[in-house]
């Protein structure tokens, strides 16, 4: 069988969300799979890194989708040709994106419906690409991924679509996030916090990702109990981010929050082994992988009781209304002056992180492109 993958977020030292769920599962589809070819279709210049087996074929398509009209271009012209040229069995696309144009059976994964619960937080022109296509794209796929029960029940909530046809997923953790001993945890204190225990939060810097709440909750905390906790951010900044300077300009604890911004592959295991507890009270996610990270390195995490972080969290997290920032502070003391909760939770998370891997999101992914070719 040939397959075609789109690998667009297989982006070298960039890796997010969706890239590193591509690179985990793909890794592990190639090298499971030596019977089978891939073609890994990139549209920007690529590292060998991402070429994973002899069985891979990469190949790099102008123009770089970036872009709304480039993401039209891409997908409605230039994959058709690319498949007429190379005649794949089936198009595997991990990003939640495929083509209208083409006859070629396709599986798709979908990460979240993100753009119809927060309208006001996506640019205008990519809002209208996501109403017109997204739909027809989960008419089009014959087969369609999901990365959490949430996402899945979102989408049957919001579209008609068959539930026979939606798999369920899950994302994973690598295996560089693991507990680490007492010297380790010291060594990243003293490079990060000036040697200071630390709360930790890990994602993009943006609205919808709540962390203007976070750092208003640490506010409160810190008036409290005066404890000398630091919070450390670490994400890349995205668009509107105006509402969290506001509420690092008006923190009376300023020099306890540090901005790290996009973290390397190689800092952000020491960092979330090393914390105190991740706090991620996130308005929506159709996962939410840092939770699942933080429970691998045996960190309590906080986050919010809302779509699928509790699914994903379970009984080893501190559910919070994340909108209710003294809720948030209120957990953030139960982590540092409650040592029976603590350890408790992280307990339940050895047992609890067992549920979700890389493993299990590849073999859903593979039953569904098999279903996706055998389908009428």
């Amino acid at each position: 069988m040939r397959i075609a993958v789109n690998t667009r977020f297989l982006i070298a030292n960039k890796l997010e969300g969706i890239g590193w769920f591509t690179h985990e599962v793909l890794k592990r589809m190639v090298r499971s799979h030596p019977e089978h070819e891939f073609l890994f279709l990139f549209d920007r210049p690529f590292s060998e890194d991402f070429v994973f087996s002899s069985n891979v074929k990469p190949i790099k398509i102008f123009p770089p989708a970036r872009h709304p009209v480039l993401w039209y271009l891409w997908f409605e012209h230039a994959l058709p040709y690319i498949f007429k040229k190379h005649k794949p069995d089936i198009f595997f696309s991990p990003d939640g994106y495929l083509s209208l144009k083409t006859r070629v059976p396709t599986a798709m994964v979908i990460h979240d419906l993100a753009y119809l619960h927060f309208p006001d937080q996506v640019p205008s022109l990519v809002k209208k690409y996501y109403h017109h296509f997204i739909p027809r794209y989960l008419k089009k796929a014959q087969q369609i991924i999901t990365v959490s029960s949430f996402v899945k029940e979102d989408i049957l909530n919001h579209y008609a679509i068959e539930s026979q046809k939606i798999n369920v997923a899950c994302n994973g953790a690598r295996e560089v996030f693991r507990p680490l001993n007492a010297n380790e945890k010291e060594k990243i204190k003293t490079k990060f916090s000036q040697g200071k225990d630390y709360f930790f939060y890990l994602g993009a810097v943006h609205p919808r990702k709540n962390v203007h709440r976070l750092i208003k909750a640490f506010d409160i905390f810190k008036k409290k109990k005066e404890h000398p906790i630091q919070l450390l951010i670490g994400g890349r900044f995205a668009w509107q981010t105006g509402e969290v300077k506001n509420a690092y300009d008006s923190s009376a604890y300023q020099e306890d929050i540090h901005f790290l911004g996009y973290l390397q592959e190689e800092e952000t295991p020491g960092l979330m082994g090393a914390a105190s507890a991740l706090v991620y009270p996130s308005n929506f996610e159709g996962f939410g992988i840092p939770i699942l990270e933080a429970l691998h390195c045996d960190v309590p995490v906080i986050t919010s009781n809302i779509s699928s972080m509790p699914e994903v969290a379970g009984p080893a997290g501190i559910l919070i209304n994340p909108v209710n920032t003294h809720e948030i502070a209120t957990a953030m003391e139960a982590i540092i002056f409650d040592k029976e909760k603590r350890a408790s939770l992280i307990e339940a998370g050895k047992e609890w992180r067992g549920h979700f891997s890389w493993e299990k999101a590849e073999k859903v992914c593979f039953e569904s492109i098999n279903k996706a070719v055998e389908s009428p």
